[in-house]
């Protein structure tokens, strides 16, 4: 783990390669899993408020599962997260030419919502954690991922740079270009 700022990075976040290939993966991180997307208590009370914005891009089955179980629920953990269908893919999911994609993207897209969709999915494969006063970012490596593993090798871009956009919305500006000086720092010859 390397500390940046109240950070505390994992060295896989540098040395990983990884660029989401959704022709091959077809978006199933929005598939499967033990549980909804994690979310934040900000993001809950997004989907509350402001749901009937993202009503209209929702499929039938994800507004059947909303109705019944509420726009989020709490987990197993004790964790915020988005409710299932039918115990498999999140609520939230759409399927565009069978590639499994958030709604909640979607309605920002589209100029419905100022909200892009929960951090836990923007960021990924990076996972958030607390370990005391410091919030970890560790890299997450799942089998559904192993495409997005091969091209991010055949590319060669690190985790961290393939998540640039998230982890400035996350984080700021200054922590993202504190982690490329770290990677520039770590790869000096």
């Amino acid at each position: 783990m390397i500390q940046i700022q109240d950070k505390l990075v994992s060295s896989e976040l540098f040395e990983e390669k990884f660029i989401c290939h959704l022709e091959k993966c077809l978006g199933n991180c929005c598939v499967y899993g033990d549980a909804g997307a994690p979310l934040e208590d900000d993001e809950a009370k997004i989907l509350e408020e402001e749901f009937e914005k993202i009503r209209p891009f929702i499929r039938p089955e994800g507004a059947k599962a909303i109705d019944e179980q509420g726009k989020w629920l709490i987990d197993t953990d004790g964790d915020k997260v988005t409710p299932l269908i039918m115990g498999e893919e999140c609520a939230y999911t759409i399927f565009e030419n069978n590639i499994a994609m958030c709604c909640i993207e979607k309605a920002f897209e589209k100029g419905a919502l100022d909200f892009r969709k929960p951090v836990s999915c923007h960021l990924y494969p990076i996972r958030i954690s607390k370990v005391g006063n410091y919030t970890a970012l560790n890299y997450h490596k799942w089998g559904i991922c192993e495409p997005a593993r091969v091209l991010g090798k055949k590319e060669g871009l690190p985790v961290f740079r393939f998540l640039k956009d998230a982890i400035t919305r996350c984080f700021g500006e200054n922590f993202y270009n504190e982690l490329e000086l770290v990677y520039n720092e770590l790869n000096k010859q």
